[in-house]
């Protein structure tokens, strides 16, 4: 279950939310099962962050760090993440319907049966990523 008080700290403003990353380089973040829709979350770090069935449907996630996060099963339809950084994430059952991931870097990620469903891969790179039963029905590169 997410840390609320990590929840709460995201939400406020990503600016914060880095500034608390750079001052606690070590500290778990757990934002499993969160909602947070709609949010604009533009240029986070979060990095190696649980977001296990979190619910991102919405969400601006345009050039966030999200490598080596754990995305296992979270929505993220129509989630805006053009120009993140998904290297080494783990994608496995996520929700991908209509999100931009135009120059997304999805490197050695793991997408296994995700469901990309008319997202927009546009310049993403995809080097080593595991597509293992993945729907890409209507998908754009």
């Amino acid at each position: 279950m997410a840390d609320q008080t990590q929840v709460d700290r995201l939400k406020a403003g990503f600016e914060g939310w880095n500034a608390w990353r750079e001052a606690n380089p070590e500290a778990k973040v757990d934002l499993s099962r969160a909602t947070l829709t709609g949010a604009n979350l533009t240029g986070a770090n979060l990095t190696g962050a649980d977001l296990t069935g979190a619910d991102l449907t919405g969400a601006n996630l345009s050039r966030a760090d999200l490598s080596r996060a754990n995305l296992f099963a979270t929505k993220l339809t129509r989630a805006n993440l053009s120009g993140a950084n998904l290297s080494s994430a783990n994608l496995t059952g996520a929700y991908l319907h209509g999100a931009n991931l135009t120059g997304a870097n999805l490197s050695r990620a793991d997408l296994s049966r995700a469901s990309l469903f008319a997202t927009d891969l546009t310049g993403a790179d995809l080097t080593g990523t595991d597509l293992y039963g993945v729907n890409l029905t209507g998908a754009r590169r």
